[in-house]
């Protein structure tokens, strides 16, 4: 398969028809270069916010609500390009107020759309410190796999991808999908180290993608830095740096790159080591801990 993986500017919107053609020329973009598979970025909606009749700075309750309200209409959008063009598509995640949720608070949730028509969603497990303290955030529905035309896929956002865990939970994919939209440098290689780490344990394809630049209109995602790639592991049929695709830090664009799935099959059969298959003799080890004193 190709896949393009999103570095993704947010824009102040004029209008809802500013939205669908932004959104229509992304898609066009990537998939004159020939992707099958496009992945956006973590709160790549959050732009819906600039759609207020009144202006929602510093006011992030205010652009929650408003984002929230314009998502099914977003959904019928990104629904129509995936048929449109034959394509999946995992859209920009966004602050949606679902039936999971409690206390009537949003999760962060990021909705995958398939060439026929389909459309299911991957909630967020683990919030941040800023999603749980200041914006009240919650984890939604569990982790699911999806089972496509171009193998199973799986979606670990942002902050997921950093524990090995909710990783070994989609071992049973090809690829895994990890949209992100990080502040700071330093957040951007946590969740590339997260990436890489969760290719090289599960010997397969991961896929970042980064919102990049300022949105000073709202505090939530004021200034964002990253890049996309996309990562395997360092063995058997794949770069020796992990690395099999990268894009320019905070350069607005697409990144792509071919995968190929009888190489992940190949590498989790006669890779030069077996960390999907050897994931198990790490258990028991934590009864067997002792304590030495060493002076």
């Amino acid at each position: 398969m190709t896949i393009a993986t999103a570095a993704y500017p947010l824009d102040i919107l004029e209008s809802w028809e500013a939205y669908e053609a932004k959104q229509a020329a992304w898609v066009a973009d990537a998939t004159a270069q020939g992707a099958e598979l496009l992945v956006f970025p973590e709160y790549g909606a959050m732009e819906l916010a600039t759609l207020a009749e009144t202006p929602i700075a510093d006011d992030l309750e205010a652009a929650t609500e408003t984002v929230a309200s314009w998502i099914d209409a977003a959904n019928a959008v990104h629904q129509r390009l995936a048929r449109q063009h034959g394509v999946y598509i995992l859209s920009g995640s966004a602050p949606v107020y679902a039936e999971n949720g409690v206390r009537g608070r949003p999760v962060n949730r990021a909705h995958f759309f398939g060439p026929e028509g389909g459309m299911e969603f991957q909630d967020k497990q683990i919030m941040t410190r800023y999603e749980r303290e200041h914006w009240d955030v919650v984890p939604g529905a569990p982790l699911q796999v999806f089972e496509t035309a171009l193998g199973r896929i799986g979606v670990l956002i942002c902050y997921d991808s950093e524990f090995p865990l909710l990783g070994k939970a989609l071992e049973s994919c090809d690829v895994v999908l990890v949209p992100s939209c990080t502040e700071t440098l330093a957040g951007y290689w946590r969740v590339r180290i997260g990436a890489m780490a969760r290719a090289l344990e599960l010997q397969c394809v991961t896929v970042q993608s980064s919102v990049v630049g300022a949105a000073e209109w709202c505090d939530a995602v004021a200034m964002n830095r990253g890049t996309g790639g996309v990562f395997g592991p360092p063995d058997l049929g794949f770069p020796e740096t992990g690395v099999c695709a990268e894009g320019q830090m905070n350069e607005p664009g697409w990144t792509i790159a071919d995968v190929n799935l009888e190489t992940i099959a190949r590498v989790r059969e006669e890779g030069a080591v077996c960390n999907r298959r050897d994931w198990v003799r790490q258990e028991g080890a934590q009864t067997k801990l002792t304590f030495a004193q060493l002076r």
